[in-house]
């Protein structure tokens, strides 16, 4: 293994370090990890233990992130490196996300930024996404992937948590051009007990993205039966989206399956699913979306002007594409999004 020295960190005092690349602000001492279990201090500097340790390589749609309102019926070359900074119970990617505390574990291999974009490039993507577990503790490897593919004409894509500070979305926004954020629920209760992390971190990582930075960003939040479905906790996060982070950004409602140690509660039923759709419209958003429900009307995109099908989706496939220079064909409004056709 071939250590690479970290981004965003500093000394203290003791020989210890204090990591700034996500809202734990771990202060970690010599030959000790951070949360991420991938990140160590070796002899007083930070260094990224999976730098190359790449754990997946596919080309995806890029409706898959989700995103639909970037690039849609687009590819995306998927990368992702073992860690995660939360320890979700129902994370359905645990088998490379929850990585060991011994960092020799690790699985992976070594592939070079230079082979994942050409990788990217073969496979006819026009963007890599950083994906499958949380890409910002693997930020060292996506920003020389990130710099490669903007060289090639490629776009970038983070699926995350949410969980980076400031100065990380600064560092980043130089390359990243979209990001999924998961905002999981809006109690503190369920982010401590289910996530093992907290909430206002990633409420203020929506917030600053959406006012502060020209990243393109979609939100993503899974419904679990009994714990953040209720109308009250619904109305309050749709309330917060068009108040901090504005009614254009789409947000994606998802259906919950039992994984990793949460398997007791049952998948997510479609009423539920159904509230959250109008809960949001609602509060003002234009663009709300049912997940994990392939053949649903609701994973299609409508005007919000005059409801004409803009967008027509069957799971992650396009079936039509009515979008003209970003506008509706029936009365010209505006559509929110990048390049949507």
């Amino acid at each position: 293994m071939s250590l690479k020295e970290a981004v965003l960190w500093e000394a203290a005092e003791g020989g210890k370090v204090r990591c700034a690349l996500c809202s734990w602000r771990c202060v970690i001492g010599d030959g000790k990890l951070g949360r991420c279990h991938v990140r160590k201090n070796i002899a007083g500097r930070l260094y990224s233990l999976n730098y190359d340790k790449v754990c997946a390589a596919n080309a995806d749609p890029i409706e898959k992130k989700p995103l639909f309102h970037f690039q849609p019926g687009s590819r995306s070359y998927s990368i992702a490196a073992g860690g995660c900074n939360f320890r979700c119970e129902f994370c359905q990617n645990w088998s490379i996300s929850q990585t060991d505390e011994e960092e020799c574990r690790l699985g992976g291999e070594g592939i070079s930024p230079e082979r994942i974009v050409a990788g990217a490039v073969r496979e006819r993507c026009s963007t890599i996404a950083y994906t499958y577990t949380e890409p910002t503790v693997f930020m060292e490897l996506c920003a020389e992937c990130g710099v490669l593919a903007r060289g090639q004409g490629l776009r970038n894509v983070f699926v995350s948590n949410g969980y980076m500070t400031r100065e990380a979305i600064d560092w980043a926004a130089e390359w990243l051009d979209a990001i999924n954020v998961d905002l999981k629920a809006f109690t503190e209760d369920y982010y401590q007990r289910l996530c093992h992390a907290q909430l206002q971190p990633v409420l203020e990582t929506i917030e600053y993205i959406a006012r502060h930075t020209g990243i393109w960003m979609e939100l993503t939040t899974l419904l679990v039966p009994g714990e953040n479905d209720g109308e009250d906790e619904l109305k309050r996060l749709a309330g917060f989206i068009v108040d901090k982070a504005g009614p254009d950004v789409p947000w994606h409602v998802s259906r919950f399956y039992p994984q990793y140690k949460y398997t007791d509660a049952d998948a997510t039923p479609t009423s539920s699913l159904e509230l959250a759709y109008n809960v949001g419209r609602a509060a003002g958003l234009r663009y709300v979306y049912v997940g994990n429900v392939p053949g649903s009307p609701l994973e299609s995109t409508y005007c919000d002007n005059c409801g004409q099908a803009l967008i027509e989706r069957v799971g992650y496939h396009i079936a039509a594409n009515r979008v003209r220079a970003g506008r509706c064909p029936e009365c010209g409004t505006a559509v929110a999004g990048v390049e949507l056709g």
